[in-house]
């Protein structure tokens, strides 16, 4: 007696077997499986949800932080004295492991809704691994190299968060299909409660988050105070090489009310701009005394630095990616640039009518002038017949006896001291750091009449923040970009922001409500089921191309002596099976 078991029919699905295989390399149909996730895989699916979660914050800090990414260099410089981008590296490998580890996660979120088991392959748990630990390397990097721009993420929030907050929120509620898929077909009553106890939860707490954002930027519109001037920061160093005249002019020439310099002293008492403390990045030393090239700047006499070309690094190094959208012409004036002297800046501010501030470094224990850096350059300030009121004073030391000897000068200090404090000490402008003002101190200096300058202040939304905070003035090294910003790049009355926060909450509830009973009718009205459910039929053959006809198991047994014919097996139940509709010999 021979025995036919029915043919099996099944629909190919190419996209699940594409999410399957490329998820946990489970391509073929029956490496796939319906069962509960094991524990195992839940614990890599949690480390791959921190790790993308991790990721994500590390992205939007590097993003953010580009207002410093030269800052970030020069740090860089002083570890290995070798200039170069480092942030390049850092952001190519950044997107790429956020690219890499957001795609298993949507892959994973795919499974979840088809009710597939989550098994994520080996080799991708190398990858996870690897992404994780790199970026738990950087995050500890940062903080022990360049901890204080972590302050840049809160900071920001204030230009970023009622607009992450709507992104957050649409990303939530459409992560309710999943939800409310997951909640229809469980069958335990205490899986469906825990699902969405978490889910609301989560919903709840992003529907309440405004409560708790905070930007200078949601006000009346209408007490806006005036643009905040705008200070060259060693002149204009994205488009001519810092601390040089052609720098400063183009800094002038975008509009700025103000020059910041950093000023070293020669061994014959001449004040000079120089930033760094070797002259080995910004000039041509190791071609002029490759024998002094790691001596300090200030051992070097005004006869010997003026030997040195100051312009020509900036050429080869193009430490801005700036170099393409310069001319002809103004290539070849920075090839010419020579190291600056203060008063050369004095006599170009004057002429200007610009104030002018600088740091004044003061020279090693060693120097012929460590006793004298502040009469010498005072005599440079009044050789320049620069006009006292436009030069911002900042070093403490001998304060009080600068004061007598030039008494117009405008005393500033870097250091952070109370309004009370600074008017005591006779001070009246401060120069502190983007990161050492809040908002409200900001204001508290303001209306003390404390002129409060921050630095740097690169990127518009930085300086819209700054604006709306009711800042005097910031100090940029791009003062070309801050010249395109006439108005804060976002501003809002309380009003409107209420309204935008009530409406897409509002709005995203009832979508939520609207998938949850979609989802419950769509589910209540499909029996449980396999989505590659085999469909057995042996009386039935398609003939769309979309299905398969494969006989997975014909078991012939032979009972006595022969084999009888299909009219012989199937006689007997009262089944023809070669005459059934459908079925053609």
């Amino acid at each position: 007696m021979v025995k036919h078991q029915p043919l099996q029919v099944y629909e190919r699905q190419l996209c699940l077997s594409c999410i399957t295989g490329i998820y946990g390399c489970r391509w073929k149909r029956y490496q796939r499986s319906h069962d509960d996730t094991t524990k195992w895989e839940l614990l890599w699916s949690l480390i791959l949800l921190f790790t993308f979660c991790l990721l994500l914050v590390w992205f939007y800090f590097w993003w953010e932080a580009h207002n410093d990414y030269n800052e970030f260099n020069w740090f860089l410089y002083n570890r290995s004295g070798e200039w170069s981008d480092g942030t390049v590296p850092i952001l190519a490998t950044t997107a790429a492991g956020f690219t890499y580890i957001a795609f298993l996660m949507v892959l994973a979120l795919c499974h979840i809704a088809l009710g597939q088991q989550l098994n994520l392959h080996w080799l991708h748990k190398i990858g996870v691994t690897a992404a994780l630990l790199t970026t738990i390397v950087g995050v500890i990097s940062i903080n022990q190299t360049w901890g204080q721009e972590w302050d840049v993420v809160p900071i920001s929030l204030q230009a970023t968060g009622p607009f992450l907050h709507i992104g957050a929120l649409a990303a939530v509620t459409a992560l309710s299909w999943i939800v409310a898929g997951q909640v229809a077909r469980a069958e335990k009553t205490k899986f469906q409660v825990v699902v969405m106890l978490l889910y609301l939860s989560v919903l709840l707490g992003l529907y309440l988050v405004p409560l708790y954002i905070s930007s200078p930027c949601i006000m009346d519109p209408s007490t806006l105070k005036p643009r905040p001037t705008v200070i060259g920061h060693q002149g204009a160093p994205m488009l001519a090489p810092e601390n040089t005249l052609w720098s400063f002019q183009r800094a002038l020439q975008m509009n700025v009310t103000g020059l910041e310099a950093d000023v070293a002293i020669s061994v014959d008492g001449v004040p000079f701009l120089m930033h760094d403390r070797t002259l080995r990045r910004t000039t041509d030393i190791v071609k002029i005394f490759p024998d002094r090239q790691t001596d300090d700047a200030s051992f070097f006499n005004w006869t010997d630095l003026q030997q040195l070309n100051a312009g020509q690094w900036f050429l080869k190094d193009d430490p801005f990616w700036t170099l393409h959208s310069l001319s002809r012409r103004e290539k070849d004036l920075i090839a010419n640039q020579s190291v600056c002297s203060l008063e050369q800046l004095l006599k170009l501010a004057s002429y200007h009518n610009s104030t002018v501030v600088f740091r004044l470094r003061r020279p090693p224990l060693e120097h012929p002038c460590y006793h004298s850096w502040i009469n010498d350059t005072l005599q440079a300030v009044q050789q320049s017949g620069v006009p006292q009121s436009l030069v911002m004073w900042t070093p403490d030391e001998h304060r009080a006896q600068v004061r007598q000897l030039a008494p117009g000068l405008i005393q500033t200090s870097v250091e952070k001291l109370s309004p009370q404090s600074l008017e005591e000490y006779g001070i009246s402008r401060l120069l502190l750091r983007y990161n050492q003002a809040s908002p409200q101190e900001i204001r508290n200096f303001t209306h003390s009449d404390i002129n409060l300058t921050l630095y740097t202040v690169n990127e518009p939304w930085l300086y819209s923040v700054l604006w709306c905070s009711e800042v005097s003035s910031v100090s940029s090294e791009a003062p070309q970009i801050l010249k395109k910003v006439p108005y804060p790049i976002w501003l809002m009355s309380p009003d409107e922001y209420r309204l935008m926060w009530v409406s897409a909450d509002l709005i995203s509830f009832a979508v939520v409500i609207g998938i949850f009973i979609f989802q419950k009718y769509r589910m209540s009205g499909m029996r449980s089921y396999n989505p590659e459910q085999i469909m057995l039929s042996a009386a039935v053959r398609r003939s769309s191309r979309d299905i398969n006809v494969m006989k997975e198991k014909l078991i012939f047994s032979e009972v006595g002596n022969g084999v009888g014919g299909a009219d012989e097996l199937y006689g007997d139940t009262g089944y023809n099976y070669y005459t059934n509709q459908g079925i053609s010999q």
